[in-house]
């Protein structure tokens, strides 16, 4: 208890195991209006404290601060810098300590030392200044206040309810609400809504000069999401609708190939399931002989997409494994929706033909990803993408063509899928052009970060890190005219 106003407890329960607050154990006197909670996945990794959220301050001699953060800063190099010369110390290295670190020291410096209420509203629009990167959070004070934030490049999601019965609820994915009665909207980019512990009214204040527009993350439509998340309809109906586009582009490729042998059609695991449905009914309309069977089971739930190299490949390497479903001489599709390494691809290519299929071809629900992520998706080398790797092993006249990026001509695009299907054993590779991905994307352009695949970052420091590591990276290898600015 903190004032007898606000309890911080924690749970190693699974999310569904979590239950309510059971009042009887708690103080009599306390009635919350205001809690905070972060999910996470299961993960080998959970003993490492630094892992978990919500993150806190909770110390001698200052005030108790908690937040749970969803992104990443950009620049977090630089603000660590900033706060180390003030005389500030980290005890991890998560961007969420970083940030609640940050508010910290900006409460102390302006409001607490001098006997201040917290002006949430000024000193977020400070925080909004001063921070990169893809950031929603949400912060609870010692007061018991709940300020919800999302910055001003609106890159990640923050959705909010207000209940038929009175609650207002916070969430990544709208979702979450599902079941429930009452009004749903998004918190806006470089707003924030501030919850108060006492009274439990609920205020919205603008913490930015000018209004910026959504443009989430490409990630949070094709992987990230929830399939049931909608954003003008859902990312169920997005990713099946290409799959349905990628089976009018395989249909001619696979007949060509297959002749009247059967096709399977099959998935990754958790998120290629609707591009793979969307797939098996575009060919299933247009005559060809296809069969849809899960062919790849896992032996656990971890996302392999994000980690430290070395940890990821042994995770690969033991999590995938052929369904009970006899695959000799059979030809497979596997969907997915992007393929970023290659070696996730690569290692569930190799098990399929070990099991005895014929060919394994791949069809990718994005275009090729050729730029670094930096905003928490974990991708942020080029070198480690697959096609920089490809790149590397083209001829000078092609390197140059390729770094057209989204605008790449098709018979380009053919050679670089071409290449990527050698490098991981697969017969051929089939990437959703970028033209026809914006085309099945709600928001297209004006809605959606598209820096995946076109190199063109949504934040200042993003796109100075970017072209900084392009440059760096072109520099190795010679060709033609160099193509960066």
């Amino acid at each position: 208890m903190h004032e007898k106003r606000v309890q911080y407890t924690k749970s190693s329960q699974s999310p569904c195991e979590l239950t309510t607050i059971d009042y009887s154990e708690q103080h009599a006197n306390l009635r919350p209006r205001v809690a905070i909670a972060h999910v996470r996945s299961p993960s080998r990794r959970e003993h490492d404290e630094s892992d978990f959220q919500p993150v806190h301050n909770h110390k001698a001699g200052c005030r108790h601060l908690a937040i749970s953060l969803d992104g990443a800063l950009v620049n977090a190099d630089e603000l660590k810098n900033k706060l180390f010369a003030q005389g500030h110390r980290l005890n991890g290295e998560t961007d969420a300590e970083l940030l609640l670190k940050l508010i910290e020291h900006i409460c102390q410096s302006d409001y607490w030392r001098h006997g201040l209420p917290v002006n949430h509203q000024k000193m977020f629009r400070e925080i909004d200044n001063c921070i990169d990167g893809a950031v929603s959070a949400l912060l609870l004070d010692g007061e018991g206040n709940l300020i919800a934030f999302r910055n001003r490049y609106g890159l990640r999601p923050l959705e909010f309810m207000q209940t038929d019965d009175g609650f207002l609820l916070f969430a990544s994915e709208n979702c979450a609400f599902s079941g429930l009665r009452g009004k749903a909207d998004e918190i806006l980019p470089g707003y924030i809504k501030c919850v108060n512990g006492k009274t439990g009214a609920c205020l919205d204040h603008s913490v930015c000069d000018a209004r910026h527009n959504t443009r989430l993350c490409a990630y949070e439509t094709l992987y990230l999401g929830s399939p049931n998340t909608s954003k003008r309809q859902s990312h169920l109906e997005t990713r099946y609708n290409i799959g349905v586009a990628l089976g009018k582009l395989i249909a001619p490729r696979l007949a060509a190939e297959v002749g009247s042998a059967p096709v399977i059609v099959s998935s990754m695991p958790r998120t290629g399931g609707p591009y793979a449905d969307g797939l098996f009914a575009s060919l299933a309309e247009g005559g060809a002989i296809v069969q849809r069977h899960e062919l790849i089971a896992t032996q656990f739930s971890q996302r392999t997409l994000i980690g430290i190299v070395g940890e990821r490949k042994s995770l690969i390497a033991q999590k995938y494994r052929v369904a009970e479903k006899d695959v000799t001489d059979s030809t497979i599709i596997m969907a997915d929706e992007a393929l970023i390494r290659g070696d996730t691809s690569r290692a569930v290519t190799n098990i399929l033909l070990a099991a005895g299929a014929k060919a394994v071809h791949w069809a990718i629900g994005s275009p090729p990803i050729v730029a670094p992520n930096y905003y928490g998706m974990g991708i942020d080398t080029m070198d480690e993408l697959a096609f920089w790797q490809t790149w590397k092993t083209l001829p000078p006249q092609q390197r140059k063509q390729s770094l057209r990026f989204h605008n790449i001509e098709p018979q380009m695009l053919r050679v670089i899928e071409s290449t990527i299907a050698v490098s991981i054993n697969a017969a051929a590779i089939t990437y959703l052009p970028f033209q026809v991905l914006v085309s099945l994307l709600p928001q297209g352009h004006d809605g959606i970060d598209l820096s995946p695949f076109t190199f063109e970052m949504p934040t200042p420091a993003g796109q100075k890190r970017a072209n900084k590591n392009l440059n760096k990276l072109i520099a190795d290898l010679p060709f033609p005219e160099s193509a960066v600015a």
